[in-house]
């Protein structure tokens, strides 16, 4: 947040402790801003079936997985109606259904690639590539669009390593990657997909670790700082130590 507020404002205000953060309160806009650099992922997926449009955005003939989009493109998604999961959706859609003014969907958009280029940018300073990411936005309470939620960590961002990306694609190679897509293979390859009718599978004290130690990998590569395990023996004090000490600065 801290690194883009000079492009883009947010909803930060304070973060008293690391499990706490204060904000200004704000009405979410109900669509993520997701933009991708790359044809991976779900793009890659959708590609794969032979579709050459998502979410209303054409994508280019002759271009294989992980290959880099001539543009970055702007790929919405929206929640489901039934369920939990995530919905594709044009831009012509979320204007015709009213659920984002044009007005405002142009601010959105704008903020959304200044946000992955300042993103890209950043991540290249770390040797690594910022494959595509989410956004997602909220009006104050003055009417002010503001970014909210986390951003360009695991949870909505995918990264490539930058070394040897060439090489690889060259050769046919998977992408040394950083996010939480293997995590999301471990659950297909386990049958879910989160449909209905499907089980969460159970996860391994093993599995769990080494899924903590690739975000750890990956905070320490952004960041470029040493990841600090805390002590949370007594994480509940310590969270409302911190907090009572900052609300005595109001």
């Amino acid at each position: 947040m801290e690194a883009t507020a000079d492009i883009v404002p947010n909803w930060l205000i304070a973060t008293p402790d690391p499990n706490v953060t204060v904000g200004h309160l704000c009405e979410p806009f109900k669509v993520e801003m997701v933009i991708r650099g790359y044809m991976s992922g779900h793009a890659a997926r959708e590609y794969s079936l032979g579709k050459r449009q998502l979410c209303g955005v054409e994508m280019p003939d002759k271009i294989k997985e992980n290959d880099a989009f001539p543009t970055p493109i702007i790929t919405p998604a929206t929640k489901a109606e039934m369920g939990d999961h995530d919905e594709d959706i044009s831009r012509e859609d979320i204007l015709k259904r009213g659920i984002v003014s044009e007005a405002d969907y142009v601010v959105l958009e704008d903020y959304t690639r200044k946000l992955f280029q300042r993103g890209s940018e950043i991540a290249a300073s770390r040797g690594l590539i910022l494959v595509d990411t989410k956004y997602e936005f909220g009006k104050t309470k003055d009417g002010d669009i503001v970014l909210i939620d986390e951003i360009h960590t695991p949870d909505s961002s995918r990264y490539f390593y930058a070394d040897g990306y060439e090489l690889r694609q060259a050769n046919n190679e998977p992408q040394k990657q950083l996010s939480k897509e293997f995590v999301r293979q471990w659950l297909i390859a386990h049958n879910f997909q989160g449909l209905k009718g499907q089980s969460v599978p159970s996860m391994s004290d093993e599995y769990i670790e080494t899924v903590s130690e690739r975000y750890i990998e990956l905070y320490e590569n952004i960041t470029g700082e040493s990841f600090v395990k805390a002590d949370v023996s007594e994480i509940q004090k310590r969270i409302e130590t911190n907090v009572l000490t900052y609300l005595k600065t109001l």
